[in-house]
């Protein structure tokens, strides 16, 4: 039971590593598909954080009705940032993968379409 609870306390502590590690990448990022790409990231990191809380709140502490909430909100904010933070990772990599593939043609001597001003 304690080997659980320290590999469940370790994880929280490397979650929480990642997601200010990410917090930072985010903060100090120029360019925006990056900083997207980076602030999805923390959300995973911080998803899996709130659900590790929630599951040692749940499952290893004496019961109490406000252990049983606290662990219910975590669990439920930690699904939602991993869910968001994994349908926007997916998005920021498609931007990433796109521009990425565009400034290789654009550096081959390839031009890119442009649209018409729509201002008369």
């Amino acid at each position: 039971m304690i080997y659980i609870q320290t590999t469940l306390s370790l994880l929280i502590v490397i979650a929480l590593g990642f997601t200010v590690f990410y917090s930072f990448r985010h903060r100090r990022e120029q360019d925006i598909a990056y900083k997207g790409l980076y602030a999805s990231r923390m959300n995973i990191a911080m998803g899996i954080m709130l659900a590790i809380i929630a599951v040692s709140q749940l499952f290893f502490f004496t019961d109490s009705v406000a252990r049983r909430i606290f662990g219910t909100v975590c669990l439920l904010l930690g699904l939602f940032n991993l869910f968001a933070g994994i349908r926007n990772h997916g998005q920021f990599s498609r931007l990433i993968a796109a521009g990425g593939a565009e400034k290789d043609a654009s550096r081959a001597g390839g031009q890119r379409a442009r649209r018409p001003d729509k201002r008369a």
